[in-house]
């Protein structure tokens, strides 16, 4: 009879004998109790911990220790706080590939809550020994508007205005955490922007210091002249944990962990070299410092998001619910090789030393990994703000350079069919312009090139060289009323 299993814990940790020379499961080699807090995590979510806390917990592990400790903070998640409080703020990842692996990560010390808590993160935020403060918000917790600046309208924007001691924002929170560090003299925290937004740190140094003027002109001219905000480029499919997962962590370590997170072996993390930057040694274990993060940000967000924004509409449309589901297709996976090789390598500028075929099939044989059960409908989520930078900008590269658009179209095709499909069905959209698609839709009169021409005048959707582009919209009009004929869909009949 196997042992009962232990509950993870520091306790627990404190009767483990260090070998991770020799084990497939690794644990702090560390004091945690002599590890101060450095970086305060704001977005407390599944992709920080198998991340940027794991490239952290290995610079530790590699240097025995450090002022590098964690701080996350979860903007609403109490529930997540209670778990990991109960085991110490220790969890496992698990990576899940042709051989398994697991690490136990120590680097978070501290979890806090916003909705709780907001005097005590800022508290931490604008402590002295905080040096940095990076992010996972997802693309909408930049709070920007159509045009990539601050969106001053928003709810939470004009509540952390009228009431800026108190902040729910991420832009709320970095704004009132320097002003305090401000008013007391003491020296700014830098901030790590590690959302798929092209040119994320920038977009965020914009939105903070126009906030910040609202609040003090000195204080904006200071965040302005003293803080950096480098630009980064993200990568590992992380899914949401199954309890697969937490039962083969149960029977591999002998442990109950109630907090687990799965992720691909594949990870990279690119941030753009910026001097003075008090930081760890990232570099050390794996993270590319550079000066040209555009490049990587463009081949990353157009061939794996825009290849996973395109599986997701397809593949949702074609009756499937996952990656692998999709990819095992072989029509679809015949169209993503096509599409990737004559429209999205074309219309980028490779970072040096990056063979973009060769990176392509690398992510297609990502997305080929059985035990990476990655919903489509979580990749589906809030296309308003991921097709325009995953989908349209290859577009409209590709027609100013008198390059197909047959494939992208496609891809555009299938999110207007699925707005239209979350419509006739009543499923909702998870879309931060949710309310205004679905009333474009629901005036759809079985038309497709009339109907396609009132989706695409959407305020704000296209660039403006697409606006008033026939063949990009000839394109999109062909392949919307195509699409069903192509990929033999049966999610719904498409006069419903």
């Amino acid at each position: 009879m196997r042992e009962k299993s232990k509950q993870l814990n520091q306790k627990f940790l404190q009767s483990v004998d260090c070998v991770n020379d020799i084990s497939d499961v690794i644990y702090p080699c560390y004091k945690r109790d002599e590890i101060n807090i450095g970086i305060v995590h704001l977005g407390l979510g599944a992709f920080h911990r198998s991340h940027q806390a794991m490239y952290t917990e290995q610079l530790l592990n590699l240097q025995g220790g450090g002022d590098w400790g964690i701080c996350a903070v979860s903007f609403r998640n109490e529930e997540l706080q209670a778990q990991l409080n109960s085991q110490d703020c220790l969890y496992t990842m698990a990576v899940l590939d042709v051989e398994d692996s697991f690490q136990v990560v120590g680097a978070i010390k501290e979890v806090l809550v916003v909705k709780n808590e907001v005097v005590a993160v800022l508290e931490r935020m604008a402590a002295q020994t905080t040096k940095i403060v990076s992010l996972t918000v997802t693309e909408k917790g930049y709070c920007l508007n159509t045009e990539g600046v601050l969106d001053e309208t928003l709810p939470q924007i004009i509540n952390d205005l009228a009431s800026p001691e108190y902040p729910s924002s991420a832009i709320g929170l970095l704004v009132a955490s320097l002003n305090l560090r401000f008013k007391n003299n003491i020296k700014p925290f830098n901030v790590i922007a590690c959302d798929n937004l092209p040119d994320n740190g920038r977009k965020l140094k914009s939105a903070v210091i126009q906030f910040a003027t609202l609040i003090s002109t000195e204080l904006a001219q200071w965040i302005d002249k003293e803080i950096q905000f480098p630009n980064t480029m993200v990568d590992s499919i992380t899914p949401k944990t199954e309890q697969a997962t937490m039962d083969l962590i149960d029977i591999k370590l002998g442990l109950v962990d109630s907090a687990p997170v799965q992720r691909e072996l594949f990870s990279q993390w690119v941030i753009e070299a910026c001097p003075h930057i008090e930081r760890p040694d990232w570099e050390k274990v794996g993270v590319i410092f550079t000066e040209n993060v555009e490049s990587f940000e463009n081949a990353k967000l157009r061939i794996l998001n825009g290849l996973h924004s395109a599986l997701a509409y397809i593949g949702l449309l074609s009756g499937y619910e996952t990656v692998y589901q999709a990819i095992s297709d072989k029509k679809i996976r015949s169209f993503l090789i096509g599409l990737v090789d004559n429209e999205i390598i074309p219309s980028i500028d490779a970072p040096k030393d990056l063979n973009l075929h060769n990176y392509s099939r690398t992510i297609i044989a990502r997305f080929e990994n059985p035990k990476i059960k990655h919903l489509l409908s979580q990749i589906a989520c809030d296309g308003s703000i991921k097709i325009p930078v995953r989908t349209l900008a290859p577009i409209q590269n590709n027609v100013l350079a008198n390059r197909s658009i047959k494939s992208l179209s496609v891809v555009v095709a299938a999110w207007i069919h699925f707005i239209r499909l979350s419509y006739a069905k009543k499923q909702g959209l998870h879309d931060p312009r949710a309310q205004e698609l679905l009333a474009t839709v629901s005036n759809f009169q079985g038309d497709n090139k009339e109907d396609v021409k009132s989706f695409l005048v959407v305020r704000g959707l296209l660039p403006d060289p697409l606006k008033n582009n026939v063949s990009f919209i000839s394109n999109i009009q062909s392949a919307y009323a195509d699409f069903f004929n192509t990929f033999k869909s049966t999610a719904f009949e498409i006069d419903a």
